[in-house]
C-alpha cells in the first residue's frame, strides 16, 4: 500500500512540475502533454523506473485516458458544419471555397492515401495489420489542432474553418474506425450490431438532456453546492461508458459519445471551464505521465525493424497529409497550402488510444505500441513549430475584432462611427428601410439591408461568424431567441436589447449579455449623484476607461512594474476569473486577464493591439 501511494505521489508531483518547467526554460512551444509524457520517461522504464504500477494508478490512467476522449469529444465544434459567408471573397481576391465541401474532399484524400500507404508497410513486411495502420496515419489530433488556431488567431479565418473541418471530421471517423477495429478484432467479444444500441442509448439521453435543459428549475440547482450539471455530465459519462462496455466496445467511445452530446447541448462555458480544469489539472496528466513511464526505448531502439519504422511512419503521415491539403493550392499561396498541412500532421490521443487497445487485445507487440506512440509524440513536436514558422503573416487575422449590430436606431448608429475602425470591423444590419429613411442613413452611417431578422437570413450574411453581436431591434421577444441561437453557435460575445426581467433571467442563463435602456439610465443617474468624477472619466471621449483583454502568451507572468508598455495609460483594476484585483508593481499579468485602464484612446488602441492579439507567441 505504502509503495503504491509512493508511486502515485511521484506521478502527481511530476505532473505538477512539467508546465513550471516548460514555462522555466521557455519551451511554451511543446505542449504540455508531451512535455508530460517526457517526465514520464524519465521516471519510468525508460529513465529512473521510478513508478511501480498497481490498481491506484491503473485506475487513475484509465479515468484520465477516459476523460481525455470525453473532453476531445466535446472539442468538436457542430456549428463549423453549417458553413459560413454566402459568396465571401478572401484578401488574395479569390472567391472563398466552400469549406465543408473541400474538407470532406481533403479527408477522403486522407483516407485514400492513408490505406495505399498501409498496404505499401505491408508488402514490405514491416507491419501485418492494414486496418490499424490507416486508422494510425489517417488521424489527426484536435487537441493540439483547435489551440494551435486559436494561439495564431486565424480560427474564424477561411483557412483556419477549413483546418479545423478537416481535423474534426478526421477525429469522429477515425474514431468510428477505432470502434470497427475492436469489434473485428477483439476475438467476437461484441457485435457490431450491439454497437448500434449505444447510439441508440446516446440519441435518447441527448433529447432528455435538452429537455431538462430548458427547465428553470435545472439552473437553479447548478449554483451552489448542488451542481446539478456536473453531476449530470459524470452521470452521462459513467453511464455511456458502462453501456458500451457492455455491448462489447471500448470504453472511451462511450465516452467520446459523452463528449459530443454534451457538445451538442451547447454547455454552459462556465461548466466547460470547470470540466477542462478538472481533467486537464489532474486525471489527464497522470494518464499522459504514465504513458511516457510505460514506453521503454530502450527496448525499441535495440530493434533495428521498429527504428527503420519511426522515419518511415513520420514520412508516411507527412505524405498522407501533404498530397491531398494540395487542393488548396487554388486558392492559398504555397506557404500557407504547406504550412497546414504540417498543422494536420500532428496526432496524438488517437494513436495512443489505437495503440494501447491493440496491445491490449494481443493485435501488436509492447514494443509496436511504444513505437507508434513515439512516433505521434515526435509528430506533435515538430509539426505546430513549423506551422507557425512558415504560416505567412500577411494571412494572419487581421486585428480587429468583427462586430456585428442588427438593427438601426438612435443609439446603434452612432456606436458604429464611435468605435475605433482599427480595432473593429462593424457592419450594422436592418430590414428594408423607407426610401426617405434609406437615403438619410446611408448619408451619415453605413447600413447593409436585410430581408427579415430569421436565423437563415443571419446566417446567409454570415453575422454568426462575428467576434461580437449586438441584437438591438426594437421587439426584444425577437433580440432574446436570436441572442440564444447566437451563444449556441459558440459566438464568443453577445448583446442583446432586453428590458423584461424575465427575458433577462432567460438571456443571462445562457452566457448573454443585457444591455437595458432603463437600467443604464438608473445606473448612470445614481452614477451621476454617487461619483460625479467617475462619471467624468467614463463620458470623457479621450481618457476614458477601457476593458482589454490579455491573449498574448509573450506577457504571460510578467509583471506590471516591468511591463514594457505603461506609457501614460493607468491599470485601474484587474479582473481574473471571479476575482477582483487592485493592480501594483508585483501584480502579475495571465492570459485571460481583464484590465480596466484609463488613458488617452490613442495609447489604449495601442496596448489593445499588444495584448489582445498576438502573431505567434
Amino acid at each position: 500500500m505504502e509503495g503504491s501511494l509512493t508511486s502515485v505521489v511521484i506521478v502527481v508531483i511530476a505532473a505538477f512540475l512539467t508546465p513550471l518547467l516548460l514555462h522555466r526554460f521557455k519551451l511554451n512551444v511543446i505542449p504540455v502533454v508531451i512535455g508530460e509524457i517526457i517526465v514520464g520517461l524519465i521516471i519510468g522504464k525508460s529513465g529512473f523506473d521510478l513508478i511501480e504500477k498497481d490498481m491506484w494508478l491503473q485506475t487513475l490512467s484509465t479515468l484520465g485516458f477516459i476523460f481525455l476522449m470525453f473532453l476531445s469529444g466535446v472539442e468538436i465544434d457542430f456549428s463549423a458544419f453549417s458553413g459560413g459567408k454566402k459568396d465571401a471573397t478572401l484578401p488574395n481576391g479569390k472567391k472563398e471555397p466552400n469549406r465543408l465541401k473541400v474538407a470532406i474532399v481533403i479527408f477522403i484524400g486522407i483516407l485514400i492515401l492513408s490505406v495505399l500507404l498501409s498496404y505499401l508497410f505491408v508488402f514490405a513486411g514491416l507491419v501485418d495489420d492494414v486496418f490499424l495502420l490507416t486508422l494510425i496515419i489517417s488521424t489527426i489530433s484536435l487537441g493540439v489542432v483547435v489551440p494551435t488556431l486559436k494561439d495564431a488567431h486565424i480560427m474564424k479565418t477561411a483557412i483556419g474553418q477549413i483546418i479545423l473541418l478537416i481535423a474534426v471530421i478526421a477525429d469522429l471517423i477515425t474514431m468510428i474506425l477505432l470502434t470497427v477495429y475492436v469489434s473485428l478484432t477483439g476475438g467476437g467479444e461484441g457485435n457490431m450490431w450491439l454497437i448500434l444500441i449505444l447510439f441508440a442509448a446516446g440519441v435518447i439521453l441527448y433529447f432528455i438532456a435538452k429537455r431538462f435543459k430548458q427547465k428553470s428549475f435545472f439552473e437553479k440547482l447548478s449554483r451552489g453546492t448542488t451542481q446539478i450539471g456536473t453531476r449530470a455530465v459524470f452521470t452521462l459519462i459513467l453511464v455511456l461508458v458502462a453501456l458500451s462496455e457492455s455491448v462489447g466496445a471500448e470504453n472511451i467511445l462511450g465516452a467520446f459519445l459523452a463528449g459530443t452530446l454534451v457538445s451538442l447541448l451547447a454547455p454552459n462555458p462556465e461548466m466547460v471551464r470547470q470540466l477542462d480544469s478538472f481533467g486537464y489539472g489532474f486525471l489527464i496528466p497522470i494518464f499522459f505521465v504514465m504513458v511516457g513511464v510505460d514506453l521503454d526505448l530502450w527496448s525499441l531502439f535495440s530493434d533495428k525493424k521498429l527504428l527503420i519504422l519511426i522515419p518511415l511512419l513520420i514520412i508516411a503521415f507527412l505524405l498522407s497529409k501533404f498530397i491531398p491539403v494540395f487542393l488548396l493550392k487554388k486558392w492559398y499561396d504555397t506557404k500557407t497550402v504547406v504550412s497546414s498541412a504540417f498543422l494536420l500532421t500532428s496526432t496524438l490521443s488517437l494513436v495512443i488510444a489505437a495503440a494501447k487497445i491493440a496491445e491490449r487485445i494481443g493485435a501488436i507487440t509492447q514494443e509496436m505500441s511504444g513505437m507508434f506512440i513515439l512516433v505521434a509524440v515526435i509528430t506533435c513536436i515538430i509539426t505546430p513549430i513549423l506551422f507557425r514558422k512558415l504560416f505567412p503573416r500577411e494571412n494572419l487575422q487581421e486585428r480587429k475584432r468583427k462586430v456585428s449590430l442588427v438593427g438601426a436606431n438612435q443609439l446603434t448608429l452612432p456606436v458604429t462611427r464611435e468605435l475605433s475602425p482599427k480595432l473593429y470591423d462593424v457592419t450594422l444590419y436592418h430590414t428594408k428601410l423607407d426610401k426617405a429613411d434609406k437615403q438619410i442613413a446611408n448619408s451619415l452611417f453605413k447600413v447593409k439591408e436585410i430581408n427579415d431578422y430569421e436565423v437563415v437570413t443571419l446566417e446567409d450574411e454570415g453575422i454568426f461568424a462575428s467576434d461580437i453581436i449586438v441584437f438591438m431591434t426594437g421587439d426584444e421577444e425577437t433580440n432574446t431567441p436570436l441572442a440564444v441561437e447566437a451563444k449556441n453557435r459558440k459566438v464568443d460575445r453577445v448583446i442583446a436589447r432586453i428590458e423584461s426581467p424575465q427575458l433577462q433571467e432567460q438571456v443571462r442563463e445562457n452566457d448573454v449579455e443585457v444591455f437595458s435602456t432603463l437600467l443604464s439610465t438608473q445606473a448612470l443617474l445614481r452614477s451621476l449623484i454617487e461619483s460625479p468624477a467617475v462619471m467624468r472619466i467614463l463620458t470623457n471621449q479621450e481618457n476614458s476607461l477601457f476593458e482589454i483583454n490579455m491573449l498574448n502568451n509573450q506577457f504571460e507572468g510578467m509583471t506590471l512594474r516591468k511591463f514594457p508598455f505603461t506609457g501614460d495609460v493607468i491599470f485601474v483594476r484587474i479582473f481574473r476569473g471571479g476575482e477582483s484585483i487592485i493592480p501594483h508593481g508585483d501584480t502579475e499579468l495571465h492570459i485571460n486577464d481583464r484590465l480596466i485602464v484609463t488613458g488617452s484612446t490613442e495609447y489604449v488602441d495601442e496596448l489593445k493591439r499588444e495584448l489582445e492579439f498576438c502573431e505567434w507567441c
